[in-house]
């Protein structure tokens, strides 16, 4: 009983052994090339991209990597139209805020970069400015006169730099209405509202306004400087106003009973609800932070992203059943399936959203099985069917897109060859006679060890 049980034992071994040797030999008889590598290009937007190529090859170890790869080549829109920059010149613009600078340095220096960033290779855009406060004649204070031009409407950076850089700052107070409905006048007719925008530098709480009561902080000023500000909606796109320079919004402005912070609140309102367009309420420190990128991303009236992106990237059935699939990386943005549809054979990749200037990749890899059907030997392989695209664009339009463009590869068999075509037939064939070898053999063996006993 125990020699039988070390006959089986011996024989499986011997079994195990010899096919796994020739399953090494039959797959290292063939060799595997790569015969096309066209990149997929599909394009979409105005100059974006997605494209599907292959990165690498191991072809010793009869593999292959595969790049997908989606590119927003699309550029953020600047506004076109007119801007209305309406400059506080009253004199506590001239109070230091640190040991070098004054407010009117941190407000004018970020306006020179706002102008500079908006013209910047922007023909479509022009910028005119209008300073207020009151007027240095006593007898003209309350009137129209508490505001001055600066510039007309120009897309001459440079002579819009110079000229706010002039502006005098000899305003004993702080007379906005007068500023909003100087600059109203300066916007064309013939401009559409929504490419029109005005923008409020200040420094000082409204306190005096066009034929006002006398009283400065007055009801009378709070309702005539909000009527302004309100009269803009719906003759412009929008308006951004930035204050600056309260110290303590809880005192009470006299000769008013009401506190800064609530005369602020009745004319521009809050932060998260503001009288009108985005109110900016910030102190000294954040002066250049507010102007050169809050203002001016707010500005950007277009941010060309594409949304609810899916690519489904089909496989042949001969690459599913013969390659074995992998990813080399998961993808940077959105989600992707974690391993092939064997349904439909294919992946889907889905991107929730792809901002201008991202990028979005994933790779994989397909690797030659080492059970194969010798069918393919011989044969061209797309490494994939196609890939369909689809996607929703910056004008919420949704777009759908193919190509059938793929790498291809072709295995071949190695010759001359001392071993049977390598394949799932002759493979299977010499596994059988295998077998009957190694128990003729094995009895054999037994057989004589037996008889020398």
């Amino acid at each position: 009983m125990n020699l039988s049980k070390t006959k089986i034992l011996f024989i499986l071994f011997l079994l195990i052994t010899l096919i796994t040797t020739i399953s090494s030999a039959a797959y290292s008889d063939i060799t595997m090339s790569v015969v096309e590598e066209p990149v997929c290009t599909i394009n979409f937007g105005d100059n974006s991209t997605f494209t599907k190529q292959l990165i690498s090859k191991d072809l010793n170890n009869k593999e292959v990597t595969l790049q997908l790869q989606v590119k927003n080549n699309e550029e953020s829109s600047k506004p076109t139209g007119e801007v209305m920059l309406v400059i506080d010149n009253s004199k506590s613009m001239l109070e230091k805020v640190n040991d070098t600078k004054t407010r009117e340095d941190f407000v004018i220096n970020s306006a020179q970069t706002l102008i500079t960033n908006l013209l910047k290779d922007n023909t479509k855009l022009k910028i005119g400015v209008v300073s207020f406060s009151t007027n240095t004649d006593i007898s003209k204070e309350g009137t129209a006169e508490d505001a001055k031009l600066i510039s007309d409407l120009t897309n001459d950076a440079t002579s819009l730099s110079k000229a706010i850089s002039n502006i005098s700052y000899d305003g004993p107070r702080t007379n906005l209405e007068s500023g909003i409905t100087l600059a109203k006048k300066y916007f064309t007719k013939n401009t559409e509202s929504s490419h029109k925008y005005l923008i409020v530098l200040t420094d000082g709480v409204p306190n005096v306004a066009i034929n006002y009561d006398k009283n400065y902080y007055s009801d009378d000023v709070i309702t005539k400087t909000k009527t302004a500000l309100t009269s803009l909606s719906g003759q412009i796109d929008n308006v951004y106003v930035m204050l600056t320079g309260i110290k303590d919004g809880d005192v009470v402005a006299s000769p008013s009973t009401k506190t800064y912070n609530q005369i602020i609140s009745e004319v521009f309102g809050t932060t998260t609800k503001p009288t009108i367009g985005k109110f900016y309420y910030v102190t000294d420190d954040n002066i250049e932070q507010t102007i050169t990128s809050s203002i001016y991303n707010d500005l950007i009236p277009v941010e060309k992203s594409f949304k609810d992106i899916k690519i489904i990237d089909y496989f042949p059935k001969e690459i599913i059943d013969n390659f074995s699939f992998a990813y080399v990386s998961k993808a940077n943005i959105g989600s992707i399936s974690a391993e092939v549809d064997k349904t439909i054979n294919s992946i889907t990749w889905t991107i929730p959203e792809l901002k201008s200037g991202e990028t979005a990749t994933i790779q994989y890899k397909l690797k030659l099985k080492e059970n194969f059907d010798e069918a393919i030997v011989g044969k061209i392989l797309n490494t994939n069917t196609k890939v369909d695209l689809s996607y929703t664009d910056y004008s919420n339009k949704t777009n759908s897109k193919t190509s059938d463009v793929s790498p291809k590869l072709k295995l071949e068999e190695i010759k001359p060859t001392v071993l049977p075509k390598a394949g799932k037939t002759s493979f299977i064939a010499l596994v059988c006679a295998s077998v009957v070898i190694v128990f003729v053999c094995g009895f054999k063996f037994f057989e004589i060890r037996n008889k020398m006993k």
